[in-house]
């Protein structure tokens, strides 16, 4: 029979501290994991990137204003310079906008910028969507018509009224 190797008092002490130590460290880890993995949680409806809790508000007050009069764009399409300009343009491509003011533009700003991509400064700021660099690195091989619109959105995506921008046409769902 294997001899046990007998601990003094103060060695068993230590080393229940070491195991409580563990295990608080492994139950915070758990906390922690779970409270990220929830703050990170998508959104019911899918754009290209997760939106977090904190950007919720702010997404929806920027579907609430933007689209009831055209397709609402994923902010991932422009450059983030490009929806700084229109936030802060109150002639919306021809037509006249009461803008948002006040917290509801900040929530909304915060969402975009937070989400749309950054701008160089040797690149001209695209205000038209197939100008958008972004835009063309998501759609390599589309064929785009002339004129484009935002309407033209709902060709390949079928549900783009909804702001989901995941759902392809059945000819685009199987292509590489």
């Amino acid at each position: 029979m294997p001899n046990f190797i007998q601990l003094k008092p103060q060695q068993q002490k230590r080393q229940r501290k070491f195991v409580v130590l563990l295990l608080s460290i492994l139950i915070c880890t758990l906390v922690m994991g779970k409270a990220l993995a929830q703050s990170l949680e998508p959104s019911r409806i899918s754009t290209i990137d997760p939106i977090g809790k904190s950007h919720q508000l702010g997404k929806e007050l920027y579907l609430e204003n933007c689209a009831g009069c055209h397709v609402a764009l994923p902010p991932e399409v422009m450059p983030t310079e490009t929806w700084r300009q229109l936030l802060l343009d109150p002639q919306h491509y021809g037509r006249q906008l009461q803008l948002p003011v006040g917290p509801p533009r900040i929530l909304i700003w915060s969402y975009l910028r937070d989400f749309s991509r950054p701008h160089t400064k040797e690149e001209e700021i695209p205000y038209r969507l197939p100008q958008s660099r972004y835009f063309k690195a998501l759609h390599p091989r589309v064929k785009l018509p002339r004129p484009t619109s935002v309407g033209t959105c709902l060709t390949c995506h079928p549900s783009a009224d909804q702001y989901n921008f995941r759902q392809l046409a059945p000819e685009w769902q199987d292509s590489p």
